[in-house]
């Protein structure tokens, strides 16, 4: 059975919220680690869902490249689906650690997941900065980044991208799209329908 759009979307949207992001990270542990407070998670991780960053320092526009996504100028949005971002809550400073996350898409093979992994590597390989949602536009950038991709899999997916995957030596999780809709039905009060 393919990956049904909706599952997609529940992920992206669930996943857009630090708690929920935090709750994803639990599933794979060393990145849970990078998490620098525990106690003030909501000053701690920054979700970025479908991110953009601005390249501080393009290509000349002469400059010769095998790849066009070297030669990008301005803000690019990442092919990536949400990007989870540290910031030290006691300095308000955004720390080097990215975790950048990839869900599977419906109708994506192995080798389109991979391809958005690489050329976001390709892109971030250069002096970038994030554009931040309006309530972290405060949070300053500094030190060197260190990017970590985790893949979001479901049951539907093919074991080819599994086992792809394992042998790229790259992390996933597969998520459990009933897990989250029940989550979800139980968050909502009967008072409070969702908006």
């Amino acid at each position: 059975m393919p990956i049904k759009q909706s599952d997609y979307e529940a992920s992206l949207a669930e996943y857009s919220n630090h708690e929920a992001a935090i709750a994803l990270l639990k599933k794979y542990r060393p990145y849970l680690e990078m998490i620098p407070s525990m106690r003030r998670p909501d000053e701690s991780v920054i979700t970025i869902p479908l991110p953009i960053v601005r390249i501080r320092n393009p290509q000349p526009p002469g400059h010769n490249t095998a790849s066009g996504l070297t030669s990008l100028q301005g803000a690019v949005c990442l092919p990536c689906d949400v990007a989870i971002l540290m910031c030290d809550p006691e300095w308000k400073i955004k720390m080097g650690v990215e975790i950048l996350v990839f869900i599977h898409r419906p109708h994506e093979d192995f080798s389109d997941l991979l391809s958005r992994w690489r050329q976001t590597q390709v892109l971030l390989d250069k002096d970038y900065e994030w554009l931040m949602p309006i309530r972290y536009q405060h949070v300053l950038s500094e030190g060197d980044n260190r990017i970590y991709p985790l893949f979001v899999v479901f049951p539907e997916t093919p074991q080819r991208i599994q086992r792809g995957l394992l042998g790229a030596s790259l992390p996933f999780i597969v998520e459990m799209p009933e897990i989250m809709e029940e989550e979800e039905l139980g968050t909502l009060s009967p008072e409070s329908p969702p908006a």
